[in-house]
């Protein structure tokens, strides 16, 4: 490291975050790191995005690093109340495994423990979401502290870190040792090749095989081995629900989405194949609900995991793999050379093709228009029909969202982000904003419920200023439709808390400065889609879905409930 280089700690910070190549910092000021954001000022090669919120400026953050594929930059300004909002973001972020690093300015050293204004221990708070969580001792450690936080953010397995400055630290003058930057952790060399051989002979034999692609595959940009693996076997590809962008959707042996969130042809797959190779994935929650009712529990699972605790956590496993997901798929295909795939595996294979083609078909069917009112259907197949072949999704983890998870095209990997297992509401446009500036040149379209977006709306304000060009999706049907659905289903229809008044979005937007439509009819909406993604500013699309179109999704959640008191 090279000695010399002086200012204060706000300078340290952002010298520090300039060596590790950042190119965005969202943000939101606060009179606890001014001196950052006076460092920031003038910078040419950082870019300042200020946000409206800490918690969706997170999910911002969030987005970018999973589409850019290197860590995204929260700064909060404010220490206490600032620092607590942080909390959901960064929890939303732990649970996708994305390396954001969370800057945070925090109360004076002479005021700690002092019931100060605005004090919270803020060290305790955020390692209960984080992967680690600092306090800077001193000025002059501000860059090597932050070198660690992108080394431990960046490695696998990835996630999110904090790191608290008190406010005096960055205003003190100080001299620094240069940063470093951090080389991101290189694959190679993990895997057993005997355990290669063994996973090999196993597929081989296999008449029905089966590939269970996780966020391994998608985070690790590995569709290509993994496709290549598929086609040598003739065994069609599944994915956990979140990662259907994993492979490419057109692909022949694309199988969508397994499990309760998934689709059936998938689903029958997984429950009849007799060797699963579940590649990159935990088999957890989402994929399972930990159970067998959408897994054949005598198939022989082959658990290939970066993450060697999760190997056979839920489910017993035939073999188990610690090694990246695309190392251990190349190292198959060479295992493999020369291999045929036997009778009842083409067999197997054209049968999923002959499934697979009369879903789509019958997906296309009940999305037609109609009169009366707009049903999610007609909306997926509207943004089938209108989305470009580049478009990335980010959604909710509302039911309408998660129905929507399997039902749209994904044609370029990466192009599906969502709140995975953390199920969280108010993460979508957010996010998608953060998706659009890691990847500019592409379309990013935002689907939320209306009460998800009313959480989130004031972002369209920082999607004004800083021109993010996304086309955010509100599927209004005027209530938190999860919760009214298990109303409705399982406590008699006694409706409490679950209809949502809304202002009319499309206004909103408008007022805003951005471009604002609505939808009323399902004849109009492939249109109206169409003309906010050529409209070249940010867009909201206000859609009056059904309010009766309502779907109870963890049916397993109240099976204690005595159905006959519904009123469906």
């Amino acid at each position: 490291m090279n000695q010399g280089n002086q200012g204060t700690g706000g300078n340290a910070v952002v010298e520090a975050l300039a060596v590790h190549g950042t190119k965005h910092v969202f943000g939101l000021i606060g009179s606890a790191g001014m001196e950052v954001f006076d460092a920031l000022y003038g910078r040419t090669d950082i870019r300042f995005v200020g946000v409206r919120d800490e918690r969706t400026g997170v999910h911002m953050a969030d987005g970018y690093a999973r589409a850019a594929g290197r860590a995204g930059v929260f700064l909060a300004g404010q220490n206490g109340p600032g620092v607590t909002n942080l909390v959901t973001g960064l929890a939303q972020a732990s649970a996708a495994y994305s390396p954001v690093v969370a800057i945070a300015g925090s109360l004076s050293s002479a005021h700690v423990y002092r019931d100060a204004f605005q004090e919270v221990d803020q060290q305790a708070l955020l390692r209960t979401v984080t992967k680690k969580t600092w306090s800077v001792p001193q000025a002059r450690r501000i860059p090597e502290i932050i070198g660690e936080a992108f080394r431990t953010a960046l490695t696998p397995r990835q996630g999110p870190v904090a790191v608290n400055i008190a406010r005096d630290l960055l205003a003190e003058t100080t001299t620094w040792e240069s940063a470093v930057q951090f080389k991101a952790w290189a694959e190679g060399g993990t895997t057993s090749a005997a355990r290669i051989e063994s996973a090999a002979r196993l597929l081989a034999h296999a008449k029905r095989p089966l590939i269970l692609a996780g966020g391994g595959v998608k985070n690790g940009r590995c569709a290509d081995a993994a496709l290549a693996l598929a086609e040598l076997l003739q065994a069609p590809i599944t994915m956990s629900p979140g990662h259907g962008d994993a492979i490419p959707c057109s692909h022949p042996l694309y199988a969508g989405q397994v499990g309760p969130r998934g689709n059936v042809v998938a689903s029958d797959l997984a429950r009849t194949a007799d060797v699963i190779l579940a590649l990159g994935t935990r088999l957890g929650f989402n994929t399972t609900f930990y159970t067998y009712d959408h897994l054949n529990r005598d198939a022989q699972i082959i658990q290939v995991e970066l993450d060697p605790t999760a190997i056979g956590r839920f489910f017993p496993v035939e073999l188990g793999i610690h090694g990246e997901a695309g190392e251990v798929a190349r190292g198959l295909v060479t295992a493999l050379v020369g291999h045929q795939p036997a009778p009842e595996v083409i067999e197997w294979s054209g049968g999923f093709s002959v499934r697979r083609a009369a879903l789509l078909a019958e997906r296309d069917h009940a999305g037609q228009p109609a009169e009366g009112r707009i049903q999610p259907a007609q909306l997926y197949r509207a943004l089938r029909a209108a989305a470009p072949a580049d478009s990335m999704f980010t959604m909710d983890a509302g039911t309408l969202c998660l129905q929507a998870t399997d039902q749209l095209h994904y044609h370029q990997p990466p192009a599906l982000f969502t709140p995975l297992d953390f199920g969280l509401v108010g993460f979508s446009y957010a996010c998608g904003l953060g998706v659009k500036l890691a990847c500019p040149e592409r379309t990013v379209i935002s689907l939320m419920g209306d009460g998800g977006f009313g959480m989130t709306s004031s972002e369209i304000g920082t999607a004004v200023s800083q021109n993010i060009a996304t086309v955010c999706v509100v599927m209004n049907n005027g209530c938190w439709g999860a919760e009214k659905a298990y109303q409705r289903d399982f406590f008699g229809g006694r409706y409490l808390g679950a209809d949502v008044p809304n202002p009319p979005y499309d206004q909103l937007a408008r007022l805003w400065g951005a471009e604002g439509f609505r939808v009323d009819r399902a004849a109009d909406l492939e249109i109206v889609i169409a003309a906010a993604i050529a409209c070249g500013k940010p867009a909201i699309v206000d859609v009056m879905v059904d309010p009766d179109a309502l779907y109870s999704f963890r049916r397993d959640s109240f099976k204690h409930r005595d159905n006959t008191q519904s009123k469906s």
